[in-house]
């Protein structure tokens, strides 16, 4: 009995503890981006481990953007 109390109780703190998380996390709201319009400026980390931003491709034609998770699956 005491064993299905604790569980409970964990799930129960873990809930409250996501909650409040939620709430609190109050940062930049994603936006979505039209076509045409410009991409936002962002930096993400490349295959080799090198930080990657868009503005270094500032003045090409065309930047071609492809995302993949972390196991390099295309999504």
């Amino acid at each position: 009995m005491k064993v299905v109390g604790k569980r409970v109780f964990s799930q129960i703190l873990l809930g409250i503890t996501l909650s409040v998380l939620s709430i609190l996390n109050t940062g930049r709201s994603a936006a979505a981006v039209e076509v045409g319009e410009r991409a936002p400026d962002f930096k993400l980390p490349s295959t080799n481990g090198v930080d990657i931003g868009l503005g270094e491709f500032k003045g090409k034609r065309w930047v071609f953007l492809e995302f993949y998770a972390q196991d390099f699956v295309p999504t």
